[in-house]
């Protein structure tokens, strides 16, 4: 089977996707102060909004139905955030936060093509990842 480029009769976009964590106010306080979500408090847990994009988060106490067929753990994730700046401020930006740098800067190809990449974790230890198109 070739893998061309085909156009696609119908169209989707992205709508959203779930986290696990297991303390709802550490990772509501994490991702808002280091990724800079807004924090949305729903009926039954939270979500965190990024532009037009929504991360769901399941936690303690939750039974989310329908279940994916193997549910992601907290610590489970890798999640990739665009960093519209240098990848020194993105360093200078964790560095303030106390997030530990993991790995890099390295290059790494995103949805924008080629980029550098910084990865790091959350409090439950998913991989979490800024990378800037910008040229340094």
């Amino acid at each position: 089977m070739s893998l061309q480029a085909t156009v696609p009769q119908f169209q989707t976009a992205f709508d959203h996707c779930v986290i696990a964590v297991s303390d709802f106010e550490l990772a509501n306080e994490f991702y808002r102060d280091v990724i800079g979500v807004t924090v949305l408090s729903l009926e039954r847990g939270f979500a965190y909004k990024l532009g037009a994009i929504q991360f769901n988060v399941h936690g303690p106490g939750m039974d989310p139905k329908p279940l994916a067929a193997t549910p992601v753990a907290p610590g489970g994730s890798h999640l990739c955030f665009r960093w519209n700046g240098t990848v020194e401020e993105a360093i200078a930006h964790l560095e303030r936060k106390g997030v530990l740098i993991e790995d890099g800067p390295v290059s790494r190809t995103g949805a924008e093509g080629e980029g550098t990449s910084i990865y790091f974790r959350d409090p439950d230890g998913s991989l979490l990842e800024f990378i800037t198109y910008q040229e340094n």
